[in-house]
């Protein structure tokens, strides 16, 4: 479970402060498909950030289980994101001179609990694509290509929609028979 309360961040240049967070208190409990929508630049993005980790809150405390996030140093969060994150980011961040397994792979390289790469490029469709290089993919196959290849208890996301994504959270929740579509 992942608790949030009275969760702050102001981004302060120079003079100028500028409030992301304000005051945000919320429960995601454990297996929870969680949407979180909004105008641009009203915080979802800070959020998963500081939720993660990527960024910190200015004041509050973040919990994952028995973790307080908020209160982990610099190295210890950086293990906790090792070991119980999953990213897909916005942006694709695949490495260019690499085929889709090789960058899957280096993903999974990371992992302590790594998922078999061409089970998981055969359920997210791209087993016919685990050599092609990323820009002979379409945006969705690389966005599903970004996968990290673990099995992580967290998988914050700002833009997984399509098809390939539901797979995705089919597979990271370890519902074989669940419906992606």
């Amino acid at each position: 479970m992942i608790h949030i309360q009275h969760v702050n961040k102001v981004y302060k240049t120079g003079d100028i402060e500028t409030t992301a967070l304000k005051d945000i208190d919320l429960t995601i409990n454990d297996g929870a498909f969680v949407v979180i929508l909004g105008p641009s630049r009203s915080g979802k993005s800070t959020l998963l950030n500081v939720i993660s980790g990527l960024d910190t809150v200015t004041s509050g405390t973040i919990t994952f289980g028995d973790t307080v996030l908020t209160d982990l140093s610099s190295e210890q969060m950086t293990a906790f994101r090792r070991d119980h994150l999953g990213f897909i980011f916005q942006q694709y961040n695949l490495l260019q001179n690499l085929t889709v397994y090789e960058n899957v792979q280096i993903g999974a390289d990371l992992s302590t609990d790594p998922l078999p790469i061409e089970e998981l490029l055969d359920q997210v469709g791209l087993a016919a694509a685990r050599d092609k290089y990323p820009y002979q993919l379409s945006g969705g196959e690389q966005h599903a290509s970004r996968s990290p290849g673990v099995s992580p208890k967290i998988r914050p996301s700002s833009s997984a929609t399509n098809r390939r994504a539901r797979s995705m959270r089919t597979i990271q929740n370890g519902c074989s028979n669940c419906s992606s579509a």
